[in-house]
């Protein structure tokens, strides 16, 4: 459209514009055999790490080649200032960002120990190790603790907006819904731009409100100063319309993400998924090795073998649950709590008894909504149907958080009240399900269908005569009474 409009603009215009831009050039020209003129000022690039450190200052994604050159930079300024508390506090909040962006959880062992000096030189008042050791908890999924650090940066310095994001990672994690929609609406108040719309986005996400989450996160990459922080955005758009089953949409954001930044390798694992869900296996199969080669998270390996495992490839499914186990155990190793993602993993293809038992003291810890639906599922796969019912309902409890439109939610609570005989709600979120996203999983979508094929269609019920009352009324315990939210 602007290539239209640009061309029916009136030749003069176009004319002026000549004149001008060589007028500019001969002045230029002029200028450089005047020495006593004052020369034109000439824009210099970045330094080599200078947007990882406004990156990592504002708590917004970094590039790794940028982020690799401040580590770099701020390990030789502390060696040879070893008591500047602010380099030490930059360091720490670096390797964090390096860890999360590289899935190495060797990473976070070195950002405590910086973050700790910072705090040790300068113990009061330091809000940016504060903030760095909330971002470190998070990244380590012990929100308690990233709770705990959060709060006392806002104590330190109470109109830091960038401590607000991290206390609503951590809220959200223990499954605080008012704190975090409080804490949501304070950094509203404090704060505009992209990272923060970004953050509004995944809140209005996780409470349903999904058009609201679109436009915050198209405005979010749309103001994005930075490649990386763009292509951060960008996939993050992209996994919401992969949640709403838009293939189309979803591959066009995450393959842009890509093209911003090689190293986005969120984008690409959704690549894979989005294309595996179009039927293009070999290409899905591609994307997903290129994103665990550099980015190996053990979500991206369970993924992967699922969909090996959908297409009769055991021996491959296999091979990367291997790789899944391996990751876990390394990540363990750097503080990683990766207990939700392992009792995931068991309850489908391992020991559902061990998923219980996992799921369970990670409910202890930090009961979240994906806490929640994870043991409800790891109970109805240990045969315990009863009691998985309670935890899939929190899970899509809007009263009690479980707001989010999710497909793999509303599969599972169907896949449970359908063993329990409950056949009028089984069918009824069998099929929300799969109108949510009809490509959810490449096994649970055919799990799914194979369940509401067996349910058949809904029984006819005489509609009651009004003069008969109560008499000729359905049971209340009926099939197709509605289920609690």
């Amino acid at each position: 459209m602007e290539t239209h409009e640009e061309e029916r603009r009136p030749r003069v215009g176009r004319r002026l514009l000549i004149c001008a831009l060589a007028g500019s050039v001969v002045l230029g020209g002029a200028l450089a055999w005047w020495p006593w003129e004052r020369a034109v000022p000439v824009r210099v690039a970045p330094a080599s790490g200078s947007q990882a450190l406004t990156a990592v200052v504002a708590g917004v994604p970094a590039g790794l080649p940028d982020l690799g050159a401040l580590i770099g930079e701020r390990e030789a300024r502390v060696r040879a200032r070893p008591k500047d508390a602010v380099s030490w506090a930059v360091l720490g909040a670096a390797y964090v960002e390096q860890g999360r962006r590289t899935a190495d959880a060797a990473n976070y062992p070195l950002a405590e120990r910086a973050l700790r000096t910072s705090l040790s030189v300068r113990k009061d008042r330091n809000a940016a190790a504060l903030d760095g050791m909330a971002a470190l908890a998070n990244a380590r999924r012990d929100f308690r603790a990233a709770r705990t650090w959060g709060e006392a940066a806002l104590k330190a310095e109470p109109g830091r907006w960038t401590t607000y994001p991290l206390l609503i990672d951590a809220y959200t994690g223990l499954g605080d819904y008012k704190a975090t929609t409080r804490t949501l609406d304070r950094l509203l108040e404090l704060h505009g731009g992209p990272a923060v719309r970004a953050r509004a986005a995944a809140v209005y996400r996780d409470r349903g409100r999904r058009e609201d989450a679109a436009a915050a996160i198209y405005d979010a990459a749309a103001g994005a100063s930075t490649p990386a922080e763009q292509a951060a955005w960008l996939e993050r758009a992209g996994q919401l319309a992969w949640e709403r089953g838009e293939l189309e949409d979803a591959l066009r954001r995450f393959q842009e993400a890509v093209r911003l930044d090689p190293d986005q390798r969120a984008a690409q694992a959704g690549q894979g998924r989005t294309l595996a869900a179009m039927g293009r296996t070999t290409e899905a199969l591609t994307a997903y090795q290129m994103a665990l080669a550099r980015q190996p998270c053990p979500q991206y390996a369970l993924e992967l073998g699922e969909l090996y495992e959908s297409l009769g490839m055991r021996d491959a499914a296999r091979a990367e649950y291997d790789v899944l186990r391996t990751r876990v155990g390394q990540d363990m190793a750097g503080g990683v709590d990766d207990e939700l993602v392992l009792g995931i993993y068991e309850a489908d293809h391992g020991y559902p008894a061990a998923a219980v038992r996992r799921l369970r003291a990670e409910w202890q810890r930090q009961p979240g909504v994906e806490v929640a639906d994870a043991l409800g599922w790891a109970l109805h796969r240990a045969g315990d149907d009863k009691e998985a019912l309670r935890f899939a309902s929190v899970a899509t409890d809007r009263v009690h958080g479980g707001a989010v439109r999710s497909a793999p939610y509303m599969y599972h609570l169907g896949m449970i009240e359908r063993e329990l005989r409950q056949d009028g709600p089984a069918r009824r979120h069998l099929q929300e399900a799969l109108r949510i996203n009809p490509y959810f999983s490449p096994l649970g979508v055919r799990e799914a269908r194979a369940a509401l094929a067996a349910l058949g269609e809904p029984p006819d019920v005489a509609v009651p005569d009004e003069e008969a009352g109560d008499e000729n009324a359905p049971d209340a315990k009926g099939d197709d009474q509605k289920a609690p939210d």
